[in-house]
């Protein structure tokens, strides 16, 4: 009799034993995921919710330098540490100790987001200019000008020449590869499409505009042929 009471406990005690496992294994398996769930719902860097920009998105669209240009103006209220400029208010740091009625020259900036296309064409769509910096001279305003926007002479990849005909007249297209690696479009006079027909590489004259806060970010466009 004890002796069959003793395997009866001992049953009874590798049931509780099994059952015990068993929730365990369930209750770890639930754990795992909860956190495998809390981990999908953080952000990451191929999140669409997080902040900050970069110059090229995901979407193929760049944020590039567009240009620059100087005008005079004149100092309006000061505001604080700030001053506003005629005749648009537009609100600057007052950073020369600038008065009412000063006049100065204002260093504006303009960019472009550029959306590449798969036919290769450019979208592109400008920005409002927006002051960036005040001089008391136009001297030391074109000074400052002169290292944002830079003229080369360069040789750059000559995509292709063609030429198209409309009732009877004749056009000729180059398409030439930049050094920021889009591809531009222009028109050409028949002789020069007759000397470019077979070449690979052509000499050209680019304005580099750097960005006025990263200089090495930097917008090639064409400004004419150096031959």
């Amino acid at each position: 009799m004890r002796r069959n009471t003793y395997y009866s406990s001992k049953r009874n005690n590798n049931g509780r034993l099994i059952v015990s496992v068993i929730v365990g294994i369930v209750v770890i398996l639930i754990i795992a995921g909860i956190i495998q769930g809390i981990s999908d719902s953080k952000p990451t860097v191929l999140n669409a919710s997080n902040g900050g920009s970069t110059s090229v998105s995901s979407s193929g669209i760049s944020t590039v330098p567009w240009d620059y240009r100087i005008e005079e103006a004149k100092v309006g209220d000061l505001v604080g540490a700030d001053m506003t400029i005629l005749p648009n208010n537009q609100l600057l740091p007052n950073d020369d100790n600038y008065a009412t009625g000063d006049k100065v020259w204002v260093l504006s900036y303009m960019s472009a987001e550029m959306t590449a296309h798969a036919d290769g064409q450019n979208e592109v769509k400008l920005s409002a200019w927006t002051p960036i910096k005040t001089f008391r001279s136009a001297e030391a305003a074109k000074e400052d000008l002169a290292g944002l926007k830079v003229e080369v002479k360069t040789e750059v990849d000559l995509v292709g020449v063609y030429k198209t005909e409309y009732q009877g007249k004749y056009r000729q297209f180059a398409l030439l590869s930049l050094p920021t690696g889009h591809t531009i479009k222009q028109p050409i006079a028949e002789d020069r499409y007759n000397s470019m027909k077979d070449k690979k590489q052509v000499q050209v004259i680019l304005e580099e505009v750097h960005d006025f806060g990263d200089y090495d970010l930097a917008m090639s466009k064409f400004r004419g042929w150096a031959d």
